[in-house]
């Protein structure tokens, strides 16, 4: 036992010394955790591009103070146990002193575990469930919450003239699955009735029967809070099926270039949220938020979306806390480094960012755009009124 002891020390002792002499020379390892492959592996992939752009422009920008971060990337397969297995090996394997990165709330909750277990900061690029942030979770952050979705959506469509029967379509993740209470129960409350409310797995290759209820049920507006390859199937199949409703929102996967693309006329009219668009800055953000167009177009070769500036201004607020931690002498505990996150205020191109208490966002917003003539148009943020 004794010999089992001395050698368990000396273990911890090598680790520990060769982590405090890589940190001591100024390299300091980020992990990123995404899903890569699999069924959301389309966002996911965003997500890490913009976490890339991040750590390639502070590393230009810190060159010659002697600190340079190292990026370990990991792909969660899509799969809750797969990212909880990637955070413990670079926790406890690479020694990554933060954590960023995630895509829905059935990945980034394991993830959030592994990280206060082991008390290493972990900010969430997207992450929307509130029940992640109910418990005393001191390591976790976000730059995106429940409210800064719903709102807009609510707001948005109580601005539609007589509009008083809705269908609602969600994803069976945590998020979306929230999402759509929300949405169903303030929409109630003012007079609007939810005549279908539908739940859809992942990849489903039929939506018909949801199509036909609310056709025969007369709804007037379909709120979809499906992703991507869903809207595509979704939509061909309402447009196709001449279901007359006065408009369509889904709150992820619909404002996108490559949306547009693949669905062409069909997407015509469409709408859709995001907290970023190229082109469209908020103010004293305008060269930033060109500046990260630039980058995005030279190292990946096309226009980021709304979901790469997620992982972007997520890695932003690691990187600013590895920046200060490091002039601050080079202690980069994880209750430094979360301490540093926690009283973050910068500004970005998807806004201001600052945390409250339990970690989420304070000023998330997102606004509501529509696909006009194959263009992403805002119609409704904090200084517009929605158009009819």
């Amino acid at each position: 036992m004794n010999r089992f002891l001395i050698f368990f020390a000396a273990f911890l002792m090598f680790f520990g010394l060769s982590f405090q002499s890589r940190v001591a020379a100024g390299v300091i390892k980020i992990g990123a955790i995404n899903p890569l492959t699999g069924k959301l592996a389309k966002h996911g992939i965003e997500i890490d591009e913009g976490i890339q752009i991040a750590i390639d422009e502070f590393n230009e920008q810190n060159g010659n103070s002697g600190m340079v971060v190292e990026l370990e990337r990991r792909d969660d397969h899509s799969a809750p146990d797969v990212a909880m297995n990637q955070a413990e090996q670079l926790i406890l394997k690479e020694k990554v002193v933060a954590l960023i990165g995630g895509y829905v709330d059935s990945l980034v909750g394991p993830v959030s575990v592994v990280a206060k277990r082991n008390r290493v900061p972990y900010v969430a690029s997207a992450s929307l469930q509130s029940r992640l942030t109910q418990g005393k979770n001191p390591y976790f952050f976000r730059v995106s919450c429940m409210n800064g979705v719903t709102q807009p959506v609510i707001e948005f469509l109580l601005k539609w003239k007589n509009l008083r029967k809705v269908a609602i379509l969600h994803a069976s993740t945590p998020g979306a699955s929230e999402f759509a209470r929300t949405v169903e129960k303030k929409l109630k409350v003012s007079g609007v009735d939810v005549v279908v409310e539908e739940k859809a797995r992942a990849g489903q290759p039929d939506f018909s029967p949801f199509l036909l209820k609310c056709k025969a049920r007369g709804a007037e507006f379909i709120i979809s809070a499906v992703f991507f390859a869903d809207h595509l199937v979704l939509v061909r199949q309402m447009r196709e099926m001449e279901i007359p409703v006065k408009g369509y929102i889904g709150p992820w996967g619909v404002a996108y270039e490559s949306f547009i693309k693949e669905m062409k006329n069909m997407a015509e009219g469409l709408y859709g949220l995001t907290a970023w668009l190229p082109g469209f800055a908020y103010p004293g953000t305008e060269e930033e938020s060109r500046r990260f167009v630039e980058l995005y177009k030279k190292k990946f070769g096309r226009i980021p979306t709304s979901t790469s500036m997620h992982g972007y201004v997520s890695a932003r607020v690691v990187l600013e806390a590895v920046r200060k931690a490091f002039e601050q002498g080079g202690v980069f505990s994880g209750p430094d480094l979360a301490n540093f996150i926690r009283k973050t205020k910068l500004l970005t191109p998807m806004g201001s960012v600052e945390f409250d208490e339990k970690g989420d966002p304070r000023w998330y917003k997102q606004m509501v755009v529509q696909i006009r003539r194959g263009k992403i148009v805002p119609v409704h943020h904090e200084h517009s009124d929605a158009e009819n």
